[in-house]
């Protein structure tokens, strides 16, 4: 193999070994010339390298594209003004042994559909350096889109990855970055046999990891042979692969005017109303956002330039109620049964569970019927239902599923007739990922895989969701683009619980009173009972035997403690308030209320206190002790953390309002710490900070405004992040075949770096949990629970917890 693994140089090796040493060989080589030595063909650390080449290796592109272009292109079919290129990413170990089987593969696909290639490899796990000397040419990309065969993190590959270094890089080539998967762990016929598919191991290291750099597509294209251990294409998923590829690579090269984009809207659950849902979002305003920008960029998109939201809606849906079943949602094909058969290669596999073409779902009784409304070039789309209308959440368990002809249907209808060169998928979910099939690296039966096909799958999705979102990236080949949820608010109070709030802040006032104290203090009771509040507080007094007249006043203080205590945690829950519209950044109002949450959360690593402790050690108080007094329902410690409550947000108010604008919105942010010189003069002329003054002004005038500098800087960054507008130039940007940046998913109050949305999202860094704010929040939390069910428990801690840890509420905080 050393020699290159052909008969004659493996004869010539063992000749020249043996015409010296060994009898029989030396009696033949009588009278002969002897085999001469040659010093061995050492290939660059880094290079271009083609199968059919006359030199083994290009050390520059220049001298790689004079024989590609002039002489490989005529040679194979190939137009070289027209054809678009695939720059493939390869390891050094299967040129130097020769076992390239699975790359000629990938690679005569490729040229055969009349693609260009530059196939680059490296001796070393950093990528990175070769992708700079051999993706570019004068400074300008030589590729349309990439595709990495090694199956590992661009730099570090299984090892020590710089995901940060790997995101500049392919970030300057700007191109759609796909990793595809060598088996490692299994044989062909264990994962085609597998339910759960790729190995978990391998899920961690070659889907996982690359994730975080922005690859997506993670398609399994190639394993090793049994017997030899040698490599060995997948012939369907080469096929798809190239597919795939090239339909990213012909987003960079196609006008927009000629571009066609189909946008899939949900229904679920069928019949209720439902089309046109999704989690967190406003979703008809947001495609008119969608529509406006694109019409901006140069897309044909019809009459939809002169509609409004509503007359968008109506021409899309026209029944309001958006019934399914309802015969006036409007009908964009109608397919009959042979085209369908015709173009749907799996549509018999169907018939198991739905019978014969066309069945009753998305069907007029002969016909097969794709709902929705072209505008131009733009097909609004609304995806059928899962089928299972009764229990439609049958098809994620039953084995032998699969979703109906209809379903079936509209995605072959954007595929093969509308002939989409992209789908957006709208919000927070829909169906097509959640199909029939294996868990991570499907298979040409998995239904996910099959729907899809080659289609580019772009995929609005809401950041605070990124396990799902990942099950969507892994599934049906998404590349998400993450999406703001609503900003989280205080629940409030209403009705018996506002009344009983009034009546506690009227005994605060009169609690020394001895003949109106007690009388408020029935009313607490009495109103507590009705608001059902004995169920949240064991030591609650009994409404019919109970007198305020006949307790002590730290008895008073303690029931009215309890209650109170209450009241504040049910009126601090926080709830997502409104829907989000795509591209509407949120207004300084809706900025404040996220960075309060922000601002009240310790954040050790980056040596932040939260603005809670800071006040609190004003009046020589630990946040903590507070917490857990407020928990124990001490009156005066529940009064303190809300009166602290109160001075965060009136702070962080103060922050947001140096940067707003006439129009309550905030468009830049006005920069409290950039001017070193001036902030010193000011400090020096007595001068405070508008957050400082806003804290004194709610009572606390001995606050540490050093204390409190890392955490405004943190929050002046991050409102620049929350109210930055990336999700529609993120849009425009995969729809050009350009690289969606990435980024976390999860909750951006716990993990702020999940802003600004607009990024390709990923689950979870695995060498980043857990930090140590985390562990922190985590003893603090689980000592608060523990006190609690010990006062629950008449003064006992329980003899046993069970915890039940769901993956995604980790991912997200």
């Amino acid at each position: 193999y050393w020699l290159g693994g052909s008969p004659e140089n493996l004869e010539s090796l063992m000749t020249l070994l043996g015409q010296d040493y060994v009898e029989s060989v030396k009696s033949t080589m009588e009278g002969k010339e002897k085999v001469k030595s040659v010093d061995p063909v050492l290939l660059p650390d880094k290079a271009i390298w083609h199968p059919v080449a006359p030199d083994i290796v290009f050390e520059n592109y220049a001298a790689y594209q004079k024989w590609y272009d002039l002489e490989h292109c005529p040679a194979a079919g190939i137009d070289v003004a027209t054809a678009p290129t695939v720059g493939v990413i390869l390891q050094k170990s299967h040129i130097n042994t020769k076992d390239d089987t699975h790359y000629v593969s990938l690679i005569s696909e490729l040229e055969s559909r009349g693609a260009r290639v530059v196939c680059l490899y490296s001796g070393g796990l950093d990528f990175s350096g070769p992708v700079m000397d051999y993706f570019f040419d004068a400074g300008e990309q030589v590729v349309d889109s990439v595709i990495n065969l090694t199956g590992f993190a661009l730099v570090g590959g299984p090892a020590s990855q710089d995901h940060a270094k790997a995101v500049e890089v392919l970030s300057k080539l700007d191109r759609p970055y796909m990793c595809a998967v060598p088996l490692v762990f299994q044989s062909f016929a264990e994962w085609e046999q597998s339910e759960l598919g790729l190995h978990p191991i391998q899920v961690a290291l070659q889907v996982s990891l690359p994730e975080i750099d922005g690859a997506i597509e993670p398609i399994i294209f190639a394993g090793r042979e049994g017997a030899t251990g040698r490599s060995v294409p997948l012939a369907d998923r080469v096929g798809l692969l190239a597919d795939r590829a090239l339909k990213w690579s012909g987003l960079s090269m196609k006008k927009n005017a000629e571009k066609k984009l189909a946008i899939t809207i949900f229904s679920f659950p069928p019949d209720k109303g439902n089309v046109g849902t999704a989690a967190y979002l406003d979703v008809f305003n947001s495609i008119s956002a969608v529509l406006k920008e694109l019409n901006g960029e140069g897309y044909d998109i019809g009459e939809a330039v002169d509609m409004e939201t509503g007359d968008l809606i109506d021409s899309v849906l026209n029944d309001k109620e958006a019934r399914i079943s309802s015969p006036e949602l409007n009908v964009a094909y109608r397919m009959s049964v042979d085209e369908y058969q015709e173009l749907t290669p799996y549509a018999g596999d169907l018939e198991a569970n739905w019978g014969a073409p066309p069945g009753n779902l998305n069907s007029d009784g002969q016909n097969l019927l794709v709902y929705g409304k072209q505008f131009g070039n733009v097909f609004i789309g609304v995806q059928p239902s899962f089928g299972y209308e009764g229990d439609p959440m049958r098809l994620l368990f039953a084995k032998s599923a699969s979703p109906h002809h209809g379903f079936a249907a509209y995605y072959t209808y954007l595929e093969k007739i509308f002939g989409a060169d992209a789908v957006l998928h709208f919000g927070t979910h829909g169906s097509l990922e959640f199909m029939p099939g294996k868990q991570v690296g499907m298979s040409g039966a998995c239904y996910p895989d099959r729907l899809i096909h080659s289609l580019p799958n772009i995929y609005y999705y809401a950041a605070n969701n990124p396990s799902e979102a990942t099950i969507a990236k892994r599934r049906s080949y998404s590349a998400t683009i993450s999406y703001l949820t609503p900003p989280a608010e205080n629940a409030g109070l209403y009705k018996g619980l506002k009344e009983l709030s009034d009546l506690i802040a009227s005994f605060q006032t009169l609690r020394d009173n001895e003949a109106r104290g007690p009388a408020i203090l029935n009313s607490i009771v009495s109103t507590a009972w009705q608001c059902n509040l004995d169920k949240d507080i064991p030591s609650l007094p009994p409404v019919d035997t109970f007198d305020g007249k006949a307790t002590t006043a730290e008895e008073r203080d303690d029931i009215v403690g309890k209650v109170y205590a209450r009241i504040m945690e049910i009126e601090s829950r926080l709830l997502p308030c409104g829907l989000h519209t795509v591209g509407v950044p949120p207004t300084a109002e809706e900025s404040i209320a996220t960075l309060v949450n922000i601002a009240s959360l310790d954040r050790p690593d980056e040596g932040i206190e939260s603005i809670n402790r800071v006040i609190a050690s004003s009046v020589g108080r630990n946040i903590d002790d507070i917490y857990k007094n407020v928990n124990a329902g001490v009156l005066k410690d529940v009064e303190l953390n809300q009166k602290i409550i109160e001075a965060s947000r009136a702070a962080t108010r103060a922050l947001v309002m140096e940067s707003t604008d006439a129009d309550g919105r905030v468009k830049e942010v006005k920069g409290q710490f950039e001017d070193a010189a001036g902030g010193l003069l000011g400090r020096m002329m007595g001068q405070k900070k508008p957050w400082i003054k806003a804290i004194a002004e709610a009572g606390f005038d001995k606050v540490d405004e050093k204390r409190l500098e890392p955490l405004f800087k943190y929050l002046e960054v991050g409102l620049g992040r929350i109210v930055a507008n990336n999700e529609l130039s993120a849009l425009t940007k995969a729809l050009d075949g350009r690289f969606i940046k990435p980024g976390p998913g999860g909750d951006p109050i716990r993990n702020p770096d999940v802003l600004p949305t607009g990024a390709n999202m990923h689950a979870l860094d695995p060498q980043s949990i857990p930090t140590t704010a985390a562990v922190e929040c985590a003893e603090s939390t689980c000592n608060q629970l523990l006190d609690r069910l010990k006062t629950d428990n008449g003064g006992e801690y329980p003899e046993s917890i069970a915890f039940t840890l769901w993956g995604t509420d980790n991912i997200k905080t």
